[in-house]
C-alpha cells in the first residue's frame, strides 16, 4: 500500500474529538470479544504521529482495547500556529482519557511521547492523574537527554527562534522523509525492514496542515525536557508500577546506554534488547517489537 493509500486507511480509523480548544485525532480499537485488560494508551514522539504504530495495531489490539491520539501539532490534529508545551500536551491526554470513560490504562510511549507519560507519571505520583497507570512500555526516546545524540537537523531547529517557519523555509516531503530514514539503523541491518511507504506516509503527516512549518515551535519540547529532567525522567524511575523497556540498540539518537542507566536506577525494570534497530522499531522490526511490548504487559 502506497502512502496515499495508508493516510487515508488511517484516517478512516479514527475520528477527530474536541480536547480542551483542539481538533484531536483519536483511534480508538477495541479487541474482539470481551477481556478485562486495562486499555493500552499509546504516546508517540517528535516529529511523526500515532499513524508509526499502523503496522503493529492489529497484533497489540488482538486481547486488549487501544487507544492512540496525535498531539495538536501533529499528525492529523489540529495545527495552530503557537507556543507548544508537554504540559499541555498531557492535559490533552488526560481529556481524551477522560472523554472515553477510562480509569486506568497500560501506557505504551516513545520518544517525545516519554517525556509526555513522564510527567502523567509525576502527576500519578502526586495524586493529580485522572486515572490509574498499571503498567508501562517505554521505547526508544532521550529520557537521560545529556547521553542524547541530536540529529544536524534537531540541532538546526533548536537552535531558530520559537516561530514557524515560511512556506519557502520549511522542510519539504522529500527532506522530512531522509531526515525519518537517518533515524533507523544503518542500511543492510538484518533486522531493521522498514517499509519506505510506511517511513513516507509518517513524513507527510508531519507536514500536512503545515506541520512542517512548526517544527521549530514543537522542538522546543528539548529545552523543556531539560528543565524538567528531574520531574519526568525521575517520574519514570520512581512510578510503581511495573517498567519494561523495549529499545532498538542501533539507534544514533536515543542510544542504548541510556536504558543501562534507567536499569541502574529500576533494578526491577524488564529489558527488551532489539539488536541492530534504530530509533523507529515499529516501523523497523514490527515483530519482535510487538513481542517485546506484549512481554512487558503480560
Amino acid at each position: 500500500m502506497d502512502a496515499a493509500a495508508l493516510i487515508e486507511e488511517w484516517r478512516s480509523r479514527g475520528a477527530f474529538e474536541r480536547a480542551l480548544g483542539n481538533d484531536v485525532f483519536v483511534v480508538d480499537v477495541a479487541p474482539d470479544g470481551d477481556t478485562e485488560k486495562p486499555p493500552l494508551l499509546v504516546l508517540h514522539g517528535f516529529p511523526t504521529s500515532c499513524i508509526d504504530y499502523v503496522g503493529v495495531l492489529p497484533a497489540l489490539a488482538e486481547h486488549r482495547r487501544v487507544v492512540l491520539l496525535d498531539f495538536p501539532g501533529y499528525g492529523l490534529s489540529s495545527k495552530p500556529d503557537r507556543a507548544y508545551s508537554l504540559f499541555a500536551q498531557a492535559d490533552v491526554v488526560e481529556a481524551v482519557v477522560a472523554a472515553h470513560g477510562i480509569t486506568g490504562v497500560e501506557l505504551l510511549s516513545h520518544d517525545m511521547g516519554d517525556s509526555v507519560a513522564g510527567e502523567l507519571l509525576a502527576r500519578s505520583l502526586d495524586g493529580d492523574l485522572g486515572f490509574e497507570v498499571h503498567r508501562r512500555v517505554l521505547t526508544n526516546g532521550s529520557i537521560y537527554l545529556a547521553q542524547a545524540h541530536l540529529t544536524d537537523g534537531q540541532q538546526f531547529l533548536c537552535a531558530l527562534p520559537d516561530e514557524a517557519l515560511t512556506d519557502d523555509t520549511a522542510p519539504n516531503i522529500d527532506a522530512l522523509d531522509a531526515a525519518l530514514t537517518a533515524t533507523l539503523a544503518q542500511p543492510g541491518s538484518p533486522s531493521s525492514r522498514p517499509d519506505p511507504e510506511h517511513v513516507r506516509a509518517a513524513a507527510e503527516l508531519v507536514a500536512h496542515n503545515g506541520g512542517n512549518r512548526l517544527l521549530p515551535r514543537l522542538i522546543r519540547y528539548i529545552e523543556e525536557r531539560r528543565r524538567h529532567e528531574e520531574r519526568w525522567t525521575g517520574a519514570i524511575e520512581r512510578h510503581p508500577a511495573p517498567l519494561t523497556i523495549v529499545w532498538g540498540d542501533a539507534d544514533p539518537i536515543a542510544v542504548w546506554p541510556m536504558t543501562d542507566e534507567l536499569l541502574a536506577r529500576r533494578a526491577d525494570a524488564h529489558r527488551v534488547r532489539l539488536e541492530g534497530v534504530g530509533h523507529y522499531p515499529m516501523l523497523e522490526a514490527a515483530d519482535a517489537y510487538t513481542e517485546g511490548v506484549l512481554s512487558g504487559l503480560s
